[in-house]
């Protein structure tokens, strides 16, 4: 599939770079006018300083002009031409990403506007400030078929404002939701700080959780997520995908910086709380995972799939 007027579609190395870590992040692609219009249509941001938690999403709920959008709604029909969220969608890169991910026909799940409020709204009430818990949203899902999750941040965050934190790579190690809220810090996790208008799409199996803002300020992000209506195969911009009928590499005992870029090396390219031995079970999820986008049974990276597939008659 290649680009069209209307959207740029991702490259082959941006799905590695998915299918291998569960996201992508696009800095400061919302222009400030759409952030300040987004910001307009949520209503007043910072309220008068009186309000609880409770009493600040209340009010939000009642006086923004965020639009209720039913589960399942085609994504073309979730919101009116001109309004801020619908010029969101349309932005060609994101456009792009969605096509790419998702397919031209999404369906829209739900959306959410999440605040992250600073320490002051539960001090001032005797509660006690914290993050919030590590969590892989909705239920247990053992789709192959899988949803994106578009991060909004409006304005520019701050290391102080506890930006999302999110773990790189876990998006294929299924969990019962909110099962590893037990953990609180894990090797190489990331925290989102970024300039006003930073999207970042989520896998909707990369576990997540909002950090403690301890800014003075609130700290909005606005999630959307989307649903395929149509095979997640081979949607983005194919001119650059190689043929994987070429022999597998050598994986051991060479130079390891040789073929940094390819999709063999993408794919096996190992996280920080990855384990020494059971890392591999990750590369094997993904190579199943790379297998399903591109619809070729034949692709394997590092021989991970083929030697446990080997059963000869």
């Amino acid at each position: 599939m290649a680009q069209t007027e209307a959207s740029t579609l991702l490259s082959t190395a941006q799905m590695a770079q998915f299918a291998a870590r569960g996201f992508l992040r696009f800095e400061a692609v919302v222009p400030e006018a759409l952030n300040t219009a987004f910001l307009d249509l949520v209503g007043d941001a910072d309220g008068d300083g009186s309000e609880d938690v409770r009493g600040h999403y209340g009010r939000l709920l009642r006086e923004s002009a965020v639009p209720v959008v039913p589960a399942g709604t085609p994504l073309a029909e979730a919101y009116p031409a001109g309004s801020p969220l619908r010029d969101l969608i349309e932005l060609p890169v994101i456009r792009g990403a969605i096509d790419s991910l998702v397919g031209p026909g999404a369906h829209f799940d739900h959306h959410f506007l999440h605040i992250t409020f600073p320490e002051r709204y539960y001090t001032s009430r005797q509660q006690v400030p914290k993050a919030q818990h590590w969590h892989q949203d909705s239920t247990i899902d053992t789709r192959r078929a899988f949803d994106i999750q578009l991060f909004y941040f409006p304005h520019a965050v701050t290391p102080a404002m506890g930006g999302t934190r999110f773990l790189p790579g876990s998006h294929l190690r299924l969990v019962s939701e909110a099962a590893i809220a037990r953990y609180q810090n894990i090797r190489g996790q990331a925290h989102v700080v970024c300039p006003a208008g930073t999207v970042l799409i989520f896998h909707h199996g990369l576990w997540h959780g909002g950090g403690m803002n301890r800014s003075e300020d609130l700290r909005y992000l606005f999630k959307i997520r989307l649903c395929p209506r149509v095979r997640q195969e081979r949607l983005w911009d194919t001119s650059d995908l190689p043929d994987s009928s070429a022999p597998q590499r050598a994986i051991f005992w060479t130079d390891p910086a040789a073929d940094r870029n390819s999709i063999a090396a993408v794919l096996t390219r190992p996280e920080p709380w990855f384990e020494a031995d059971t890392q591999r079970l990750e590369y094997i999820q993904r190579a199943r995972f790379w297998r399903f986008l591109t619809g070729d049974e034949r692709f394997d990276a590092d021989y991970w799939l083929t030697r446990i597939e080997n059963e000869p008659g």
